[in-house]
């Protein structure tokens, strides 16, 4: 049994013709008849039922084709795996982000160090992420929620306290620390639903007992911290996004019960191959995100469990 003849049972298993398989391989019909005799003499069952002409896939042959499918589909991957090797130095590493504020700092590093390596991003629910990781069409997630699937590896890498900010002339805004629930009747600013930080922080108020009676919500942070600046309402907001501003026009507020914070991890398939370029981007990530913690309101995943909802 030879690769030839698994390509030639697979493509005519698909058409279930012999003048169709035989044109998409571009061979003779007495070539492609000829090979699947030899096959089915050496696994020793007939893998197609024959009236005529017709042709069906039968039991065996269905039975057949699911391992030759999985088979072939290893080599294509080997083969791909090969040809991204050789290209190593023209590489693209695929991203897709829930949370695109940290990407500005990671990604002018990384090039700094990789310079030929070329960059493409793209944005998503915890949903399509988990989809175009376990597809193979993005090499990494960066997330501020585990990416969970049967054949994803999530590695947190970081544990990013969430604030409250508030306008200048709030009542609060002398006090470093509120509990949640006293801003209960408070009009809250947030991200749209569907985002991962709007899940998370909705969580946050249920923990804390109530329902955040939300007067606007958008997907721009800055927005969203202009219009608490002018006294529309209250919003969360990650460490990292507050300190990133060198003056702040809002006051921040540290939340101490429930506990709210998140963790930005990386995730990636197991089954897919990462290219070289792709394993530069993996071992660079976890050497940035380390030097982060230790900023105020950062710290590192050592005894991190994820908050309940």
């Amino acid at each position: 049994m030879d690769l030839l003849q698994l390509t030639y049972f697979r493509t005519l298993a698909r058409w279930e013709h012999v003048t169709r398989a035989a044109m998409e391989l571009r061979i003779a019909q007495p070539s492609l008849s000829k090979t699947i005799a030899r096959l089915e003499a050496e696994v020793g069952v007939p893998l197609f039922d024959r009236t005529g002409r017709n042709l069906r896939l039968n039991a065996y042959g269905r039975a057949f084709l699911a391992r030759v499918d999985r088979a072939l589909t290893e080599i294509e991957e080997g083969k791909r795996e090969l040809r991204q090797m050789a290209k190593a130095n023209e590489e693209t590493v695929i991203l897709t982000v829930s949370t695109t504020r940290l990407l500005p700092g990671l990604l002018r590093a990384f090039l700094r160090e990789h310079p030929r390596v070329r960059i493409r991003q793209y944005t998503g629910s915890a949903e399509e992420m988990a989809m175009h990781i376990a597809r193979g069409e993005a090499d990494f997630c960066i997330a501020g929620a585990e990416i969970k699937g049967d054949e994803i590896a999530w590695e947190p890498l970081m544990v990013e306290e969430v604030y409250l900010i508030v306008p200048p002339d709030h009542p609060m805004s002398g006090r470093g620390v509120v509990r949640l629930a006293e801003l209960r009747d408070e009009p809250f600013i947030c991200v749209n639903k569907g985002h991962e930080f709007r899940e998370l922080t909705d969580g946050f108020c249920r923990r804390a007992g109530f329902e955040p009676k939300v007067h606007f919500s958008g997907d721009e942070a800055d927005v969203i911290a202009d219009l608490v600046r002018q006294g529309l309402g209250v919003a969360f907001v990650p460490a990292l996004t507050w300190w990133e501003k060198e003056e702040h026009e809002t006051r921040r507020l540290r939340i101490e019960a429930p506990r709210c914070e998140r963790v930005i991890g990386l995730a990636w398939s197991r089954r897919h191959h990462l290219t070289r370029a792709a394993e530069a981007f993996r071992e660079f990530a976890r050497r940035y995100f380390a030097q982060l913690v230790g900023h105020e309101g950062v710290r590192g995943v050592e005894g991190w469990t994820p908050s309940p909802n």
